[in-house]
């Protein structure tokens, strides 16, 4: 990591009065907590979704540093953001700390999906955005299952609160070495890392649909969120707006309910 980097960082922090971490620990404990689960499972290696974004991106870093045998699957579907550059910036992540890249284009099942369960029921918006999220995760555990590895999962503490990540979609993982990071340190742990500025300086995206940014389709800014789970005052439409967020998406992060 760089001075300069650094000071970037720890000015951020200071001006929304945000702790910084110390990176240094951070990644340490993470690679060894990554190992660790390795060890325990019996797994010779790690999958991750590369989706060209931040957390992705932070998640393969560390995967690759824990454990060599990691590859990235950059899985375009439907999206043209995602054929273009979110394919690109994915690569760029790749290259610089190679990892091991495969590419699946999902378009094609996406679109056989809908036209067979299209049968069985008029599927709504939210039921064709989760499609894409959930091809995704089939096709990683199918690649895991083939080449005894674990999936990685990529989501953040920030998008977790609010429930900003599709159910057994993006939310499916074997483990999740970044689930207690905010998207403020996700951004500092990559300055510190030195990540690609094209991931650093884009806006967050599921990619879900051209023209999609997670702070329009939440109402919210990444800013206004963290500073509210960093117990910092935020405006009362903002405070409105994660707390119903919140208490919406429970049924996400408790999972499925048995009877006992």
């Amino acid at each position: 990591m760089t001075a300069a980097a650094h000071l970037s960082g720890e000015l951020l922090c200071k001006k929304r009065g945000f702790p910084m971490r110390d990176y240094q620990k951070e990644f340490e404990n993470r690679v060894s907590f990554i190992r660790s689960v390795l060890a325990e499972s019996g797994a010779d290696g790690i999958v991750y979704g590369n989706s060209g974004g931040k957390d992705s991106a932070l998640v393969g870093i560390l995967c690759k540093a824990a454990c060599d045998n990691t590859i990235g699957i950059i899985m375009p579907c439907a999206s043209k953001r995602n054929y273009d550059q979110d394919t690109a910036d994915g690569l760029t992540v790749a290259k610089q700390y190679h990892i091991e890249t495969r590419t699946v284009d999902l378009t094609p099942a996406r679109e056989t999906v809908i036209q067979q369960i299209s049968v069985a029921a008029d599927l709504n918006s939210a039921a064709l955005t989760n499609i894409a999220p959930r091809l995704r995760m089939l096709t990683l555990y199918a690649v895991a299952a083939s080449e005894n590895r674990l999936v990685a999962g990529t989501g953040n503490r920030s998008e977790a609160y609010v429930g900003y990540f599709t159910k057994w979609g993006d939310g499916a993982h074997d483990f999740n070495p970044i689930s207690d990071l905010t998207v403020t340190e996700i951004y500092e742990f990559l300055r510190w890392l030195n990540a690609p500025a094209c991931i650093i300086e884009k806006a967050p995206s599921a990619g879900l649909f051209d023209g999609q940014t997670d702070e329009q389709e939440m109402g919210i800014t990444y800013k206004e969120l963290d500073a509210y789970l960093f117990g910092k005052k935020v405006s009362d439409t903002a405070k409105q707006t994660i707390q119903r967020m919140h208490d919406k998406s429970e049924h996400k992060r408790e999972g499925a309910k048995h009877y006992a």
